[in-house]
């Protein structure tokens, strides 16, 4: 696949004007989805546009079923259950008082044989005072990170494992539930050493899910880290990780999986510096026979998102493949998705790719500490993922495939 003409991004550049009024979008997501799990149709696309409350009764029963331990299946569920709205950001007082207000869980009635349907066999059910003390009882000086409707604390199990628990805060109670099981529908199927495991979960006094934490946090964490700069050979090695967690969620899972949040803050570092993709809150399935999918509701984080979402709501592969050209020109340049005055990476990034002024791109705490071949190779793939039309943007498994680009 050739580099092709980088078109002018009209279309970013127009719905950046709308960034100024929100507050620290480069860094957090607008809202977080449940999954459409639908099967086999002859629609080429979906609509998440349908009403909410002729499902309740449905999402109640399986509330009810998962309580006494009827053993269903997360993939299971009806093809026809939409996605629900995003909870939009509130302000930190609301959250105090949404926070106090949350509607306490009893914890389901499941033995071991029961947690196998539902969840993998290793994951772990943790109680709500497990979790209150890992996390000092989820103090504000333990959070790490803060979407549309969850909160992630940083947490020490008391066998001293270093842990982040997420925990949903925002919506009603039938929202949350879906969201959470939506998320817990992906990750049950998920296993890639480029995708962050799943240590357990938590339904007592609220929906929580344990994860894994690196010493290093994440990928955002690094590269804003005045004290000392990522080395080149690192973000080389990241870029190639991501690279191939994108691939099996594209490719390897029984059904293709569009994590749709793509950003260096959910790529978690392990202690090694490799690369794992995280938080599936927006993640959806894209069933074999849909080319697309087609949402109403606005979720993502502004800097990542390519122009048919603005223009069309359209979600395909090439939505994580766009997000991931940004990710790349971020480990290319040391620069954040949009900066603080909303300037976005990719506009920046673009004329010098035109013009092929590709050290004008690099890090300049970089020096000439950097190898010029996988430089090149790094700048070639991320300006084909970048295009502006979709259909000029190469799969994750071209990318991944070509010797051309990343052979070492």
């Amino acid at each position: 696949m050739g580099e092709g003409k980088i078109e002018k991004d009209s279309t970013e550049e127009l719905f950046l004007d709308k960034v100024q009024s929100r507050d620290d979008v480069s860094e957090k997501s607008i809202g977080d989805a449940s999954e459409d799990d639908a099967e086999s149709t002859t629609s080429k696309s979906s609509s998440t546009s349908n009403s909410d409350g002729k499902f309740g009764s449905q999402w109640k029963g399986f509330i009810k079923r998962l309580k006494i331990g009827s053993g269903i299946h997360l993939h299971t569920f009806h093809p026809s259950i939409p996605s629900l709205p995003s909870i939009k950001m509130l302000p930190k007082w609301k959250s105090r008082t949404t926070e106090q207000s949350m509607p306490m869980v009893p914890t389901p009635n499941l033995d071991t044989n029961d947690l196998r349907h539902c969840f993998q066999a290793h994951w772990k059910n943790f109680l709500l005072s497990d979790l209150q003390k890992a996390t000092d009882n989820f103090s504000r000086e333990n959070l790490i990170g803060e979407g549309g409707s969850s909160e992630v604390y940083k947490g020490h199990l008391e066998d001293g494992q270093l842990v982040a628990v997420k925990r949903l805060i925002r919506g009603t109670q039938e929202e949350m539930t879906a969201d959470y099981l939506s998320e817990l529908g992906i990750l049950v199927h998920v296993n890639h050493p480029n995708i962050a495991g799943v240590i357990g979960y938590g339904v007592e006094g609220g929906m929580h899910l344990v994860l894994p934490l690196s010493p290093h946090g994440s990928l955002a964490n690094l590269l804003n880290d005045e004290k000392g700069k990522l080395a080149w050979c690192y973000r080389y090695n990241i870029a190639l990780g991501a690279a191939a967690g994108l691939e099996y969620l594209h490719e390897g899972c029984r059904r293709r999986i569009i994590h749709r949040d793509i950003k260096t803050a959910n790529v978690l570092l392990t202690e090694d510096y490799e690369a794992q993709i995280s938080d599936f809150g927006l993640a959806k399935w894209l069933p074999d026979q849909w080319t697309h999918l087609t949402v109403s509701q606005f979720e993502g984080t502004f800097g990542y998102l390519p122009p048919e979402f603005f223009m069309h709501g359209i979600v395909d592969e090439k939505t994580d493949v766009y997000a991931f050209g940004v990710l790349l020109l971020e480990l290319i340049s040391g620069r954040p998705a949009l900066d603080e005055s909303r300037n976005s990476v990719v506009m920046w990034a673009k004329p010098m790719l035109l013009s092929k002024n590709h050290s004008g791109l690099v890090d300049p705490s970089l020096g000439d500490a950097y190898d010029s071949e996988q430089m090149n190779r790094i700048v070639m793939v991320a300006s084909l993922c970048i295009q502006q039309a979709s259909t000029d943007r190469p799969q994750m498994n071209q990318a991944m495939q070509s010797e051309t680009l990343w052979c070492t």
